[in-house]
């Protein structure tokens, strides 16, 4: 790796849940990750999720992230909506990202970057008109925030058009197509189980800056944050197994803030 000490941030998606349904470790993974990407009320979370989850953030030093998707609970943000104008995707997201703000003050923190949830992701990840309006949503907000994006997609396109500072992250439990997006959730290898293989996947993603792709491609790239799903079986062993071998490889985990 040279003499340069590389270095990785760990996000996780996180506040996930509804009332009193509770979805994934936050509390756990807050100790070990090193950002948080909070759901916004949409597709997850309530505000009082948010508060708490805001609060344990600032607590353990972990970054703070709005995590906009569509409305959308019943689906968890994981379908498709199509017909919403540029107007209104943009909208949707400078909404989320204010109502985290004003939480994140709140508990005594502040909001340092975005991440696009789920379909609304996805849709991006393949739409320049939905990109484009997130990337306006963000810079009109707050022109400050991070953007985290996919690398090789219209976001991390409109990300640089629109002038924010970007962040390319990578899934550790997710499989890539030839074109480097996400392989559909229902296809066979799309989400990774096993806790030793997708550990020692991310490590290989962080010393070589390349995805490996389902038919044995790489594609390189800069890559500055690991995902970790809190809901993916296994998440906090994950996380500090992950943790561990970046260690042991001399690669620094800490917030790309």
């Amino acid at each position: 790796m040279g003499s340069t000490r590389m270095k990785i941030d760990l996000n996780c998606d996180m506040g996930e849940g509804f009332g009193p349904w509770v979805m994934g470790h936050d509390s756990d993974l807050l100790e070990c990750v090193t950002s948080a990407n909070i759901a916004c009320g949409f597709h997850a979370g309530d505000p009082m999720i948010m508060l708490e989850t805001c609060r344990r953030a600032v607590k353990h030093g972990v970054a703070i992230g709005a995590h906009p998707g569509f409305d959308d609970k019943q689906g968890f943000g994981r379908r498709r909506i199509l017909g919403l104008s540029s107007r209104e995707v943009e909208t949707l997201v400078a909404y989320q990202i204010g109502a985290l703000q004003a939480v994140a003050r709140l508990a005594g923190g502040s909001v340092t970057h975005v991440k696009a949830h789920g379909a609304l992701s996805n849709m991006a990840c393949e739409d320049e008109r939905m990109a484009s309006a997130i990337a306006r949503a963000i810079h009109q907000v707050d022109r400050e925030l991070v953007f985290v994006v996919m690398p090789f997609t219209e976001l991390e396109t409109a990300g640089k058009v629109s002038g924010l500072t970007l962040v390319r992250e990578v899934f550790a439990d997710r499989g890539y197509e030839d074109n480097g997006l996400l392989m559909p959730r229902h296809e066979p290898g799309a989400v990774l189980q096993d806790e030793d293989e997708i550990a020692d996947r991310v490590l290989e993603m962080v010393r070589t800056q390349s995805i490996p792709t389902r038919s044995g491609r790489t594609l390189r790239t800069p890559i500055d944050t690991i995902c970790l799903h809190g809901d993916t079986p296994g998440a906090l062993t994950i996380a500090h197994t992950i943790r561990s071998l970046c260690r042991e490889a001399g690669v620094a985990v800490k917030a790309f803030v």
